[in-house]
């Protein structure tokens, strides 16, 4: 009997502890309109998500883009977090620009479209 009361209660916490977990919700922008060969600033704003475990990484043609600025970690009222990372950039024909973020033990790859 004790065993099952003990299962039931690791249930109820890892139940608990799940439904605490929120992933992030990723734009990628850049703050003008792309134009090759003229220099922008590329933003990755993160947001919605929790626990504040999270790692985010500006990427040109995979290789992270150096000089990034992140702004510090804020929360709303429900303890959901966010976040936002930028950085210089000079687009140019064929270069692929994303946003890695890292949340937890996942990690995803957001492109950054240029309308060009």
């Amino acid at each position: 009997m004790n065993v099952v009361l003990c299962l039931a209660a690791l249930a109820a916490v890892f139940c608990a502890v799940e439904s605490k977990t929120s992933p992030p919700k990723v734009q990628v922008y850049s703050r003008n309109p792309g134009e090759f060969g003229k220099e922008n600033t590329l933003i990755c704003h993160v947001t919605n998500f929790h626990p504040p475990d999270i790692t985010i990484r500006l990427l040109k043609n995979g290789e992270e883009l150096s000089r990034a600025d992140q702004t510090d970690l804020a929360f709303k009222q429900d303890w959901h977090f966010h976040l936002t990372k930028n950085a210089a950039f000079t687009p140019q024909s064929g270069d692929k620009y994303s946003c890695r973020v890292t949340h937890g033990q996942k990690s995803n790859d957001y492109a950054w479209d240029s309308d060009m």
